[in-house]
């Protein structure tokens, strides 16, 4: 009760206190008023400079109500002026006018931690971010993907990514250069009940199968599978035509569509379509001439003539004579002839990497990269073009929209492997299903070399950015302009002014 007592008075009382002084007066005016000589009011307010000095003699307020009258009538009027004046003043944020960012402080980031120190992401030494993307406080929710910028030697492996492995909450996806990471945290990983999964392109020999054909399941799973393929092999060159790419597209549309649809199981894998690019032999000389993926589809088109596959061949055939026909095989050819290799023909024979049911049980894959010698790295982001789309699924099919387990995509070297087509789009739906990502850049402009206009909103549906240094002047102006923000400060200057007498000014103007 006292509590309340002394609020009110706080804010009604005490501010009211200087309109006491100003009452005062004017009731001294008053009282100089009333003892002034005069026939009228306008004789009365000339002669009142003689009595000023006595009404202002005594502190003591008399008890005439004339005077007590125009003490409070002055007080009222004064007290609506300022009121008033307060209304129309112009609005100021003092020490913001020119920005408000600051660096925040443990109390800042104390809601966005989880109690229990293993059901955070690791920020940093000091900063930590909940696993639970559904907290209590909705304003307290943030999406778990993050962008780690620094440059070479910064410390994004060693010092990031591998402390959050070791948190061993989630379902890890890791790309792992070199193949040091595996060695570092395998073995802690496996006695923390994690099934580890390794796709190793360094040495086939030590590599689990990944055969991507058996997760194509529909033609639209046929087209992104075609998509991502071509993107992730088409060279450093631009296409001076595209043309080439679209009757590409078709043909390899048709062939997959076969495969997929048609082929027995043993033959469902991408050897079998560089064995049918192979065998589609072409004469210049024979504009009707047959080859045996010619009569392949002649025969299907008998049995099943709005087949998926017969439609796109058939689109193929139209587009390409026997010379232009030519012309598009070797490209093909060049454009497949990693996978004309007999390791790697081997290797996606069949699967073992299960990439749709990494959100089913805790698992940790491994994909371990030469940081050398780019070859296969490109198949990196044809597993994981599948993966997001393949967990996408799978949450919304089986798990109501939401994997059993977290699935976190350490994407370490993103610049040095390949293009996941519609990532920008990826990025913000995977959320909800209980998917992150997690891109390791050296600078901003790799994102944009790589996805173009994209880049920027990728790095949108980020909350985290981690910036462990660098000197690459587009990242630094992002960060220091447009992510820090802009913030007031006092700034003291001095200027001494010489001559026959020295005279010197100091001055703290806001910038």
């Amino acid at each position: 009760m006292s509590g309340n007592i002394a609020t009110t008075i706080k804010k009604y009382a005490v501010p009211n206190i200087p309109y006491l002084f100003i009452m005062w007066a004017c009731l001294k005016l008053g009282t100089a008023f009333r003892l002034a000589e005069g026939a009228n009011i306008g004789e009365q307010l000339i002669n009142i400079t003689d009595t000023l000095a006595p009404a202002f003699t005594s502190f003591a307020p008399g008890l005439n109500p004339f005077d007590w009258l125009v003490g409070l009538v002055g007080a009222v009027l004064i007290r609506i002026y300022v009121h008033g004046r307060t209304k129309k003043a112009r609005k100021f944020k003092r020490d913001m006018e020119y920005g408000s960012a600051r660096f925040g402080t443990s109390a800042d980031i104390k809601p966005f931690i989880n109690p229990k120190f293993k059901d955070n992401v690791i920020l940093t030494g000091t900063e930590y971010l909940t696993m639970n993307t559904r907290p209590a406080n909705p304003s307290n929710a943030r999406n778990l993907n993050c962008c780690i910028i620094g440059s070479s030697g910064s410390g994004k492996t060693r010092f990031w990514l591998t402390p959050n492995l070791l948190q061993g909450h989630s379902s890890y996806v890791c790309v792992d250069p070199k193949g040091q990471i595996l060695g570092q945290v395998g073995t802690f990983l496996k006695r923390q009940g994690y099934k580890i999964k390794i796709f190793n392109s360094i040495d086939f020999s030590l590599s689990q199968h990944y055969n991507p054909i058996i997760y194509l399941k529909t033609e639209s799973d046929i087209l992104k599978f075609v998509n991502a393929l071509i993107q992730n092999t088409q060279g450093e060159g631009k296409e001076s035509d595209p043309f080439w790419t679209k009757t590409e597209t078709l043909l390899y549309c048709a062939l997959l569509g076969y495969i997929v649809f048609e082929a027995p199981e043993e033959e469902k894998h991408i050897s079998t379509l560089v064995d049918m690019i192979n065998s589609m032999e072409t004469k210049e000389s024979d504009e009707n001439f047959k080859n045996p993926v010619d009569y392949m589809f002649l025969g299907l088109e008998k049995r099943k003539p709005d087949h998926f596959a017969v439609r796109q061949y058939k689109k193929f055939r139209l587009a390409a004579g026997s010379k232009t026909m030519k012309s598009i095989l070797i490209s093909c050819g060049a454009r497949l002839a990693p996978f004309d290799i007999g390791q790697l023909r081997e290797i996606m024979s069949y699967d073992e990497l299960e990439l749709d049911r990494m959100g089913d049980r805790k698992t940790a894959t491994f994909f371990i990269i030469s940081d050398v010698d780019t070859t296969y790295n490109f198949l990196v982001a044809l597993a994981f073009s599948q993966m997001f789309t393949l967990l996408c699924e799978r949450a919304d099919n089986k798990y109501g929209g939401r994997l059993p387990y977290h699935v976190r995509v350490l994407w370490d070297e993103a610049a040095n492997t390949g293009q996941v087509p519609q990532l920008e789009k990826l990025v913000a739906v995977i959320r909800s299903r209980e998917i992150s990502l997690c891109l390791f850049l050296q600078a901003q402009s790799q994102l944009k070399a790589i996805y173009k206009d994209h880049a920027e909103t990728i790095l949108g549906n980020m909350d985290s950015v981690i910036f462990l240094g660098g000197r690459e002047s587009s990242t630094v102006k992002e960060i220091s302009e447009n992510w820090l923000g802009k913030a007031t400060i006092s700034m003291q200057t001095e200027s001494v002014t010489k001559g026959q007498q020295q005279y010197s000014q100091t001055k703290h103007p806001n910038r």
